[in-house]
């Protein structure tokens, strides 16, 4: 048995009076040291109450079953919360699907192998052969799937069943080049993060430096968010922007967006990792 507890406690509920001193009065009494707590209350007439609490548990007798059974009887029940608790005992894993453009899959693999991104990459998956040498370079296994309109439906159950045998936590779509279908989606419920060459809501779909471009646009951005069946409407994680003028053609506007995208997704992928997001609805709250 686990003798010490790190966890991360994610609460959504309804806002009331002594929500913090309730679940702070329980983890006290369980020994457990509070290591870090955010909060955060909408507007009255919505009125939801959002928390993140890191804790500590040295020496416990407590195993990680019997604190969330007895925290779900004594404060998540009484309260009507939706809650869960990560540990950090646990390092996730994440797989990555890539197209052709490297940038973002690279800063990926960079910044796990400096230790910067604190997961474990079982795999990636590629319609292309074009990044099988960079990617098992860094000795990650590289699997080959081809798509077409005839075998995408074949492709997507192989991709799940790659997934799912290598017990990935999250997926990653490092400019994955392919419209995951609603079965896919499914499969992996809020477990999927898109980076889009935009910043969203506008310039959705495929082309947006282009159209970006084309409207005489001075901002251009990048939007990491969790992947739904609505083509790029998914809860927004993180977002960037740079400035930019007349003066710059579509292929600046690609080089500076590049950057972006490799900044915005690694924020969101590193906000996921370490459990500060909390999805509510088609909304998010990073803390």
């Amino acid at each position: 048995m686990q003798t010490d507890i790190t966890g991360r406690l994610l609460i959504c509920c309804p806002d009331r009076p002594g929500i913090v001193a309730g679940v702070s009065q329980f983890l006290f009494t369980c020994g457990a040291n509070i290591l870090d707590a955010s909060q955060h209350s909408t507007d009255p007439k919505e009125g939801l109450f959002f928390m993140r609490m890191v804790f500590h548990l040295e020496n416990t007798l407590v195993t990680m079953e019997e604190l969330e059974k007895q925290f779900q009887e004594k404060v998540a029940a009484p309260l009507k919360m939706e809650w869960r608790i990560d540990y950090t005992s646990h390092r996730k894993k994440m797989a990555i699907m890539v197209s052709r453009y490297d940038h973002c899959l690279m800063e990926l693999l960079w910044r796990w192998r400096s230790g910067e991104l604190p997961v474990d990459i079982p795999l990636v998956i590629s319609n292309h052969e074009d990044l099988r040498k960079l990617t098992e370079d860094f000795g990650i296994p590289f699997h080959y799937l081809p798509v077409n309109a005839e075998n995408k439906a074949e492709r997507e159950k192989e991709a799940i069943q790659l997934i799912q045998d290598a017990k990935a936590d999250f997926t990653v779509l490092a400019r994955y080049m392919q419209i995951l279908s609603p079965s896919f989606v499914s499969t992996f419920p809020g477990k999927i993060i898109n980076i889009h060459h935009s910043f969203l809501p506008a310039f959705a779909g495929a082309n947006p430096y282009k159209n970006a471009y084309t409207r005489g646009v001075k901002l251009i951005g990048a939007t990491a968010h969790y992947v739904t069946d609505d083509l790029d409407e998914g809860p927004i994680i993180d977002q960037d922007v740079a400035r930019v003028s007349h003066r710059h053609a579509v292929n600046d506007l690609v080089m500076l967006g590049r950057d972006i995208e490799r900044q915005v997704l690694t924020r969101a992928v590193v906000a996921h990792v370490e459990d500060r997001v909390i999805v509510h609805g088609n909304k998010t709250i990073v803390f």
